[in-house]
This record gives C-alpha cells, structure tokens and sequence, in this order.
C-alpha cells in the first residue's frame, strides 16, 4: 500500500516557484528544488513527474497569484485613469520589494520563448487575461472621461501590458525607483486626458 503523502503539495508549488523566480528555469537544478521545497529528491519526481511539470505548475501559481492582484486593483475605487497609473504603481513596487526578481512570466517568455507546451500555454493565458483585464479598463476609461477618446482598447491593452513588462525589466536591471515612476508617468501622459 503506498503512503499518504505528508506534506503540503501547494507550499511546496509556491516555494520552487520562489527557486525558479531566483534562478530562472534552466538553471535550477532538482538539488535546488529540493532543498527549496524540503523534499527529498524522489518526493519531487512522484509528485510532479518531472523538473519542467513543477515549473508549469509553478508558473501557473504565481500567474494566479499576480492576475488576482492586478485585477483587485483594476476593480477598485477611482477613475480608470487612477487605477492603471495604481498598477503601474504596483508593478514598480512589487519588484523593489521582491528583490528586483522581475516577473517570472517575463523572466520565462526572455528565457525560453513561447514553448509549444504547458508552459506556453500557461504563458499565453496569462497575456490573453492580462490584455482582457486592460483593455476593460480602458474601455470604462474612455466612457468616464479619464481616458482620451479614440483610444483602441485593444492596442492600448498592448501598450499598457508591454509597459508593465518592461517596468519588471528595469527592476531587474537595478533602474532606481524615480526612473522606473518616471517612465510610468510617461506611459500614462500618452493615454490621458
């Protein structure tokens, strides 16, 4: 008869997703995984099956864990306006108190691409959702007024998404926070009254 499992497979998701946000996919090893997760090196392969089925479900946790995030701000108080400039804000300030890490999507997309896998799937649901996400606000940004008029909500979903990546860059990169708070004014300048 086999033994129950005794630990907690979602903290233990969350803590390899903490290891490959650190070290990126390729190079953390299953040592690494293991000594993140505190499972023994056969725990990790019966449970998730192999390196790159943790790292899909992983991805997948903080994808999760971020639209949550994202979308709790977009549907809070304010003017459309106030509440893309509050995720542009959230972005920067994520990745200073995350140690400059980036975005794991981010991180993943310069890393490996777009893979014809799970872990592209999980990729291409994150972009699909965040541009949904964005381009809603927009739309609600144009009819409050905050908003220019003419605005495409779908290329300003675009422009909006590619900010926010490119934000997690300049984290990562070590750009100051006044920089990084600069460029998001900018970004907001283009799409306000």
């Amino acid at each position: 008869m086999a033994r129950p499992r005794e630990f907690d497979e979602t903290a233990a998701v969350e803590k390899a997703m903490h290891a490959f946000w650190e070290h990126g996919y390729e190079a953390t090893s299953t040592q690494d995984l293991c000594e993140a997760t505190g499972l023994g090196r056969s725990s990790v392969y019966n449970t998730f099956t192999s390196k790159r089925s943790l790292f899909q479900r992983s991805l997948t946790h903080y994808t999760s864990t971020q639209l949550g995030k994202r979308q709790a701000v977009l549907d809070g108080p304010g003017t459309a306006a106030e509440r893309l400039a509050a995720v542009l804000d959230q972005a920067i300030e994520d990745d200073v108190e995350e140690r400059r890490r980036g975005c794991l999507v981010v991180n993943t997309l310069a890393e490996l691409g777009l893979p014809d896998d799970e872990v592209g799937a999980a990729l291409r649901d994150d972009t699909d959702r965040n541009l949904v996400m964005f381009a809603e606000c927009v739309r609600e940004g144009v009819l409050d007024g905050s908003l220019r008029d003419g605005l495409d909500p779908a290329d300003v979903a675009e422009f909006l998404l590619s900010t926010t990546s490119g934000l997690r860059v300049m984290a990562r990169r070590g750009t100051s926070r006044e920089s990084m708070h600069a460029v998001a004014d900018l970004a907001l300048a283009a799409i306000t009254r």
